[in-house]
């Protein structure tokens, strides 16, 4: 099979769902993958623009969260834009990873700290006696 990738890396953030018309899906989310060079002190971080329709749109969006580390597999394809900065239009091509098929790895991402402290205190305060 010709253009495939694997990547793995962090997800950026919450996938966003699009359903058209035609009752199609579409899912779209990024990821941040590291790269390590044997000439650079530090990493740099890559990101891709990833998008997946259909059935997988539907899984991605039960399954896929920011921060989550996965592994995808997937087409890459190259998408252009028109943006408009100070006035001035430009033109941007960019590669997106079209999935085939994804793997969770690792923990699933911590929630907010302040929602589980909030539930803790909820779950520790005194039960009132009925009357």
């Amino acid at each position: 099979m010709n253009n495939t990738v694997f990547v793995v890396g962090h997800v950026g953030q919450n996938p966003k769902v699009k359903v058209f018309d035609t009752g199609k899906k579409l899912a779209k989310f990024s990821i941040a993958v590291k790269e390590y060079s044997a000439n650079l002190e530090e990493p740099i971080t890559l990101w891709f623009d990833v998008d997946a329709w259909e059935g997988l749109a539907e899984r991605v969006q039960k399954t896929i969260t920011k921060g989550r580390e996965v592994v995808l597999s997937g087409r890459l394809s190259m998408t252009t834009y028109t943006k408009e900065e100070n006035g001035i239009k430009m033109q941007i091509t960019k590669p997106v990873i079209k999935l085939t098929s994804f793997t969770l790895c690792g923990k699933k991402p911590a929630v907010n700290q302040d929602a589980q402290v909030a539930e803790i205190k909820e779950e520790s305060k005194p039960k009132k006696k009925s009357a």
